[in-house]
């Protein structure tokens, strides 16, 4: 066999396995938690509530619409230099630039009954991201990962709200025929997915490179942003990691792995923050919400119940609709506007705890919450360390458990 048709052979495969395969769930989970740790670092934890409720604030502002006078500098940040929603393009672009390469890129429309439940879903997940403190990035996964208490609070409530509403669809499925036809299918022919693919990584390297020339140093930091998004939505995308999953298939089929991989993946990026923040590295810019109460646990399930009507929670929902998927496509705005609404509403009433993660105008605790940044009690970051360490150990034991039982599958 010659060197070229070996050379060949080699980048078939290799191509295959970066562009074509399903990913391991557990090396994306420990991808996820690599990134996360590397953009916290480099600027700040990264999120998709952040990207959404911009899009959404830039949705009202094109309607006329200023409730509770939220754009008092005339309007919303712009979608390219706000961090947050530079997150959300980097990481549906890195989403986007998986399923072109791995030729999964379509429209698929899906039946009138969802569309239906795509707009209830994204206002649920909207509130109840607002009540939380984030969506499951910034609620429960970077929360718990950035040593912060909330997020323990809508684990729980991910965990009532992924039941409740698995009993939901199971209802759905046995007394709805409304709506169940239509769905369709627009699938384009490999070789303009790959042109469609290289343009979109084009985009992203020119939007870096841009970047990283500008004047504003708040805008140079944003081209590493980009990419590390980009990663975060090409791996997840890859691997079909969704962390709603890991809330329901447990209850669902049985089937533990996604459960798993996300227990692994908060133990490694917690690991990571603590080393960045004990060693000095950010340690002034705590990720920390005051919704270590009854705001964590009833936006959590909100969000939950919203997320499984969805079929995507946050980061789910914004690879999916870097795929095609037009149902997500219909989520994200109610998303992005009810979680506009509700900030607003917050802010004008005084209930902060849900801005920005640099504002410094989060006072009130007691409303939503409590502010508890763990390494600050008496665990120190030894402690919180071990009580993540035991929190995920326990989780991954009752999800093996059930794996091997089937005791908290919810019957049809």
């Amino acid at each position: 066999m010659s060197e070229g048709s070996l050379l060949g052979k080699t980048f078939k495969k290799l191509y295959k396995a970066m562009c074509q395969d399903e990913w391991n769930p557990y090396m994306v989970g420990i991808l996820v938690a690599f990134f996360s740790v590397l953009i916290m670092a480099w600027m700040r934890p990264w999120g998709a509530v952040g990207a959404i409720r911009n899009w959404g604030d830039w949705i009202l502002y094109g309607l006329g619409m200023n409730p509770f006078e939220m754009f008092d500098d005339g309007a919303p940040k712009h979608f390219l230099k706000n961090s947050g929603s530079i997150i959300g393009v980097g990481f549906v672009a890195g989403a986007f630039l998986s399923a072109t390469l791995g030729n999964q890129f379509a429209l698929r429309f899906p039946p009138l009954r969802e569309l239906a439940k795509a707009v209830i879903a994204g206002i649920l997940m909207g509130v109840g991201a607002a009540l939380a403190g984030g969506c499951n990035v910034g609620g429960f996964y970077n929360a718990i990962g950035n040593l912060s208490a909330h997020g323990f609070a809508m684990w729980l409530g991910l965990v009532l709200g992924a039941v409740v509403g698995l009993k939901a669809l199971y209802w759905e499925m046995e007394n709805l025929t409304w709506g169940s036809g239509g769905a369709k299918t627009v699938e384009f022919p490999f070789a303009l997915q790959i042109i469609l693919g290289v343009l979109a990584l084009g985009g992203i390297l020119c939007g870096a490179y841009n970047y990283a020339g500008s004047d504003n140093s708040y805008l140079t930091k944003m081209g590493g942003i980009l990419l590390i998004s980009a990663a975060l939505g090409y791996c997840m995308q890859r691997g079909r990691w969704c962390m709603i999953q890991g809330f329901r298939e447990p209850h669902m089929t049985g089937d533990c792995t996604l459960a798993k991989s996300v227990a692994l993946s908060v133990l490694l990026c917690a690991l990571g923050v603590a080393v960045v923040k004990a060693g000095g590295l950010q340690s002034t810019l705590h990720y920390v919400r005051g919704t270590f109460g009854w705001g964590g646990v009833v936006g959590g399930f909100l969000f939950g119940l919203g997320a499984i009507f969805a079929g995507g929670c946050g980061t789910g929902t914004l690879w999916r609709v870097g795929e095609g998927q037009i149902k997500l496509w219909l989520v994200v705005p109610f998303f992005g506007v009810s979680n506009s609404l509700m900030t607003a509403w917050f802010k004008a009433f005084n209930i902060e705890g849900t801005e920005d993660w640099l504002d410094e105008g989060i006072t009130n605790a007691g409303k939503l919450g409590e502010f508890v940044y763990m390494p600050d009690t008496f665990l120190g970051y030894g402690g919180t360390l071990i009580l993540i360490a035991l929190a995920m150990a326990a989780w991954y034991m009752v999800v093996k458990w059930n794996e091997d039982s089937n005791k908290l599958i919810v019957p049809m």
